[in-house]
């Protein structure tokens, strides 16, 4: 009974030595941000990559259109892969034809078209649409959805794009998705991105779903 009264008397001095450390750690690690935040005081467009094999590039780009778009900005959807069928996305984002522009204009991925040439005519429509988003100041962000692949199979001169990219307004903002980021790109960016595959259920034979794949 005398060991039980001792542990009931330590456990309440154990928690509180666990809170006052906590609290310190946290006092410190906030004393570090601070600083951090009040040495990052320039503000100007920056250039955002999502990259990797993982899930969720387009969807993390997409989340930032909607985000934008909750700040009364408005934003350019250029999408250079998909086009051959609706996502729910597209379909949400067609209801807001004042605040965001989306063109779905590739035909399907390059596995199902199987024809380069098509595909590279496809490509330099897109990029001649994202070109006339790039020279608006009155849209503060840009999304170009699977412009990697589209570089990394050589359909755009990565040059040009990087040309386009600098000359676009100063504070417009870009999110580039996609496998396969050539390092030019990685080397212009602001923010870069790699998404990895931990799991994925399409490899334990559970079909891609609408609300979860498109």
């Amino acid at each position: 009974m005398n060991h039980d009264n001792n542990e009931a008397q330590v456990v309440p001095e154990v928690i509180d030595d666990i809170n006052t450390r906590h609290q310190r750690r946290m006092q410190r690690k906030k004393e570090l941000i601070d600083q951090k935040i009040a040495a990052a005081q320039r503000v100007t467009g920056i250039v955002v990559i999502n990259a990797g094999n993982g899930k969720g590039k387009s969807s993390s780009g997409l989340g930032m259109v909607m985000r934008a778009m909750g700040h009364g900005m408005k934003v350019g959807v250029v999408q250079f892969i998909k086009g051959a069928m609706s996502t729910g996305e597209e379909l949400f984002l067609r209801r807001f034809p004042d605040e965001v522009c989306f063109h779905a204009m590739g035909e399907g991925y390059t596995w199902e078209t199987q024809n380069r040439e098509r595909d590279i005519a496809k490509a330099k429509l897109a990029w001649a649409k994202a070109k006339e988003f790039l020279s608006d100041p009155n849209i503060g962000l840009v999304l170009l959805d699977e412009l990697n692949i589209a570089l990394k199979y050589h359909y755009l001169d990565v040059q040009e794009v990087i040309a386009d990219l600098d000359a676009r307004p100063e504070m417009q903002h870009v999110i580039i998705t996609g496998r396969g980021v050539l390092p030019e790109l990685v080397e212009i960016a602001d923010t870069v991105t790699d998404m990895q595959v931990v799991k994925h259920a399409f490899k334990d034979g559970i079909a891609a779903q609408a609300g979860i794949e498109w």
